[in-house]
């Protein structure tokens, strides 16, 4: 589909691609917006629900800036740099103003509530501030501003999920797509924002997830991503009489049901809610892949227990013991805060032990960045130095590298059958793919005969601490 957007993602080394409209199609529209948007899959899928809302009141996208009647940015205030990187940009965005009178500027997303007076009244920055319950509104939103009004809906909803919404595919290469099945959060996890910028937890009506995933392989897509806040809660329960509850596991199955040719993959999960019964469907669909997203946060029990994770370290450990008991050679990644508040030297070094434990794949790695309106900042101080933040926070990075590195030369010698997503981004004589364990694989273009969106046979020959390197081999 020809729309805009440029994907930042948690990972930094992972930036999206800006895919151009083509002339025909572009030629409907005498109205253009651009999106960027910031943080995390869930952002970048709620993207793709405004770009339809916007195409339907006659908008079509630009990959020119310069161009475009409206912009918008898709916020996250997961850390701070996000927020600075974003007001940075509207203050770019603001001088294209003085060229173009008519255009508009937006916030959308996890931002736009707690930011909202700060980017309309004090800095001037945004003409439209909506949250990301209140996409519907932003027909009506736009008229509003076109009028010189302000206009701001920053609602929550106990309901909204955009069941009904077919969202615009900005992922071009037509073989992955997201697919968010439930909206908000329950778990007050005391460094989090989430609860407070996307409302409680609702499920989306499982018939409405089935029918998009089938949608999409009927289109010719070959793998989907289940996204939500925390997935393994996801719980959906009809109004009419008899109807069956559908659990996570559930719904996970009649996913991979629809077609063994369907990868499917699933983030995130919390690791208080991920059940043996998820496991066992994971076990059992070899379409399914063998990787599980665990956020562990920190690995002191103290520490755990001041950030609301419901868990403690020996906790943890056991879950993954039984993540591998289940699924041998299961992937498992995470997220990793260093420097959380109070934290000491032997907490810093509980968390370095549970990574050896682990063994993770790859984690998404941060000092701790305190958040205006989270439970940690009302009740704790933020008292650990910034340098000794950096300085743990390095620690923390060296021994994934190193962790890294030894899970992907066990992979050196071994076959595994990927789906090709497209050219490497560094070669375009090679081929870029992800194995079940969301490792990333790039190999060279020996078949012609081969293209974006066949599975191959690729035997691993040499790997980075990245990134795995092979070949293609009969299967």
């Amino acid at each position: 589909m020809e729309q805009f957007l440029v994907d930042k993602t948690q990972d930094e080394s992972r930036q999206g691609e800006a895919y151009a409209p083509t002339h025909a199609r572009e030629a409907q529209y005498n109205r253009h917006f651009y999106i960027e948007s910031y943080g995390c899959q869930m952002n970048f899928a709620d993207s793709e629900v405004v770009a339809s809302i916007l195409q339907g009141e006659g908008f079509g996208a630009t990959r020119n800036v310069e161009e475009a009647d409206l912009i918008f940015i898709n916020t996250c205030s997961i850390r701070e740099k996000a927020e600075q990187t974003v007001r940075k940009r509207l203050t770019e965005f603001k001088k294209l103003k003085k060229n173009n009178k008519q255009l508009l500027i937006g916030v959308l997303g996890c931002m736009a509530e707690r930011l909202k007076s700060k980017f309309l009244e004090e800095e001037k920055l945004v003409d439209i501030v909506v949250g990301p319950d209140a996409y519907r509104s932003l027909p009506s939103l736009v008229m509003e501003a076109a009028g010189g009004q302000k206009a701001v809906n920053v609602l929550l909803s106990r309901e909204e999920t955009y069941a009904d919404i077919a969202p615009v595919r900005l992922d071009s290469n037509g073989v992955s797509a997201f697919v968010s099945i439930m909206r908000g959060c329950n778990n007050m996890c005391s460094f989090c924002v989430v609860p407070f910028t996307r409302g409680r937890e609702r499920s989306r009506d499982w018939k409405s997830i089935i029918e998009e995933c089938k949608d999409l392989f009927e289109k010719g897509y070959k793998e989907v991503t289940l996204l939500g806040q925390n997935v393994d809660s996801y719980y959906y329960t009809s109004t009419q009489p008899d109807a069956p509850v559908v659990t996570f596991a559930n719904l996970l199955e009649k996913v991979a049901q629809i077609s063994p040719n369907l990868l499917v993959r699933f983030s995130t999960s919390h690791p208080k809610d991920i059940t043996d019964e998820v496991l066992y469907t994971m076990a059992k669909y070899e379409n399914i892949c063998n990787y599980i997203h665990l956020p562990v946060q920190s690995g002191s029990s103290r520490i755990l227990q001041l950030m609301n994770r419901t868990y403690t370290r020996e906790w943890y450990m056991a879950k993954v013991d039984r993540i591998r008991s289940i699924i041998p050679d299961c992937g498992i990644s995470s997220d990793i805060i260093a420097g959380f508040c109070t934290e000491e030297e032997s907490d810093h070094e509980d968390t370095l032990s549970i990574m050896r434990y682990s063994k993770y794949d790859f984690s998404y790695m941060f000092f701790y960045s305190e958040r205006p309106g989270t439970l940690a900042a009302r009740r704790y101080q933020d008292d650990v130095p910034e340098k000794t933040k950096k300085r743990r926070l390095q620690e923390i990075v060296a021994l994934q590298n190193q962790l890294s590195l030894e899970s992907n030369q066990k992979e050196i010698g071994k076959k595994y059958k990927v789906l090709i997503e497209g050219d490497s981004k560094k070669n375009e004589q090679e081929w870029k793919a992800r194995t079940s364990h969301n490792k990333v694989v790039v190999f060279p273009k020996t078949n012609l005969s081969h293209k974006k969106g066949d599975f191959v046979t690729v035997q691993i020959t040499e790997c980075t601490q990245a990134t795995l390197r092979g070949e293609i081999v009969l299967s």
